[in-house]
């Protein structure tokens, strides 16, 4: 089985229920399994060390995880515009991985959540493929052979699916925003299991 690490940060719900989707979608792919993943969050100063393990939810993720994916899937909410501080810290400290090519030439995709349609969604996405590419990654995003993509009312973009809150209960997802989640999880997981064919 490949492994597709899907590894994201969320607060309230919206992006966790977004992995979910995304690692539905994976696990739909023959020969593919979800690893879903989190990191813990960040303060200006700390106290006291998170715990090794989180108290509820995916364990945390680390560099092993990535070592040993066949593809990655990376999500987080939007702040202004950019990917929030816990999964950036998170990907700041993959130093030693990028000395080593650890990542090079596997493909990986994007996810977001927005409070409202004009909170950065696409700028949040693309900014979370920067260091991806460093990695030397494919990244895949979404065609618009995806229905969903254009009748969406909600989240997503050919640069990778989304949510939009709109005001509404962070993590309840519309129709069109669970298929595009889906659909990246399937992209994925497919072209990973292309890459590794003799």
């Amino acid at each position: 089985m490949r492994d597709i690490l899907v590894l994201y940060y969320s607060r309230h719900g919206a992006t966790a229920a977004l992995a979910s989707e995304v690692c539905r979608g994976i696990d739909g792919v023959e020969g593919c399994s979800s690893r879903l993943r989190t990191v813990p969050p960040v303060a200006p100063t700390t106290q006291v060390a998170e715990p090794p393990v989180p108290g509820d939810g995916p364990p945390y993720a680390t560099h092993a995880d990535l070592r040993e994916c066949a593809g990655l899937v990376l999500g987080s909410p939007t702040r202004f515009g950019n990917m929030a501080a816990p999964l950036k810290y998170f990907l700041d400290g993959t130093s030693e991985l990028w000395l080593a090519g650890a990542l090079v030439g596997k493909p990986a995709g994007v996810f977001t959540s927005t409070q409202t349609s004009h909170g950065g969604q696409e700028t949040t996405l693309l900014s979370m493929m920067l260091p991806l590419l460093h990695h030397g990654m494919l990244i895949a995003g979404l065609p618009y052979t995806e229905a969903a993509l254009s009748s969406t009312t909600g989240g997503g973009a050919p640069y990778g699916a989304g949510h939009v809150a709109l005001g509404g209960r962070p993590g309840l997802l519309r129709d069109d925003e669970v298929a595009l989640a889906r659909a990246l999880g399937r992209r994925v997981a497919t072209i990973a299991r292309k890459l590794e064919a003799p």
